[in-house]
């Protein structure tokens, strides 16, 4: 199948890591959508192809998105109110966006739908409201979790997806998905080669009762959207590999884009605090870019020309 006359538009952009991903694996992005300003700027300086201000909360008038006709919709509405690393209040509102996310799909009805969310979002009672819209709305549903270092990126980054094929089977599309990963987690040194000036890093441990120092030679943590120096507290941890010195410092912002998987012509622009956010937010590239040919993988399994 011609992969890029499928219509795809992203549903809660961001910067656009996801999008990014799937015009790497062939796809052709028509528009994306996202209300933050700072990452619609991002956005716009890194795509050429429309991405609009919408707060997607308001159903009231979708036929604009309507009109686009999509064949695949995408999108990983914000997830801090499930996340460990926020509040994992489903009341705060940003759940709702989730159940959104499934009422435009229920009113659009593309052929095809991926929805990427923390992977905590399996326990919540949202998730359950939202697969009840799509099962009613004649989606088999494919639903599981991935680890992003097993996937081609240099990061232990577990993320859940939900993918929908209008008329077709639940976890028809499992085995895709799970037999193009990796065995073995992807190091730094694997994906970065020698190009690195450091083999020892500092990452601010959530809880002194955790590491803090870490190489190369291992995935990245989970990239937050936070970006602190090394404290003066840490007095260091038995399972760190090195002890503390001078010359271990904390990432950048953009070496964390890197482990994200952004390339490094990507443009970043706006308050560091932005930033630093977007990046912890984003869909790493190429998990996106995995998940993008696993979809592809199965529309050439079940579409004839």
């Amino acid at each position: 199948m011609n992969i890029k006359s499928y219509k795809v538009i992203d549903l809660f952009c961001g910067c656009g890591g996801l999008s990014l991903g799937f015009q790497y694996a062939g796809f052709k992005i028509m528009a994306a959508f996202d209300y933050w300003d700072a990452a619609l700027n991002i956005y716009q300086k890194n795509f050429s192809h429309p991405v609009c201000k919408r707060d997607l909360s308001d159903l009231s008038d979708l036929s604009y998105l309507e009109s686009l006709n999509p064949d695949i919709i995408i999108g990983g509405p914000p997830c801090q109110d499930y996340s460990t690393a926020g509040h994992r209040d489903e009341a705060r509102g940003r759940a709702a966006l989730s159940i959104s996310y499934a009422r435009i799909v229920e009113h659009i009805r593309p052929k095809y739908f991926l929805m990427e969310n923390v992977a905590v979002i399996e326990k919540s009672e949202t998730l359950k409201v939202v697969n009840k819209i799509f099962k009613n709305s004649g989606y088999g549903l494919t639903q599981l979790t991935l680890d992003a270092s097993k996937c081609g990126v240099p990061q232990i980054r577990k993320r859940h997806i939900t993918f929908g094929v209008l008329g077709g089977k639940d976890n028809e599309a499992k085995a895709i998905f799970t037999r193009n990963q990796e065995e073995n987690s992807m190091t730094l040194r694997e994906y970065f080669g020698d190009s690195l000036d450091f083999e020892y890093y500092f990452r601010v441990p959530t809880s002194y009762k955790r590491r803090g120092i870490y190489s190369i030679d291992e995935p990245s943590m989970t990239i937050r959207g936070v970006d602190r120096p090394v404290p003066k507290g840490y007095k260091g941890h038995p399972a760190d590999p090195v002890p503390l010195t001078s010359n271990i410092r904390s990432l950048t912002p953009q070496e964390r884009s890197w482990i994200q998987t952004f390339p490094k012509n990507f443009i970043w622009e706006g308050s560091k605090t932005n930033i630093n956010q977007m990046i912890g937010n984003a869909v790493p590239v190429k998990l996106g870019e995995y998940i993008a040919n696993c979809i592809k993988e199965y529309i050439n399994e079940h579409e004839t020309c």
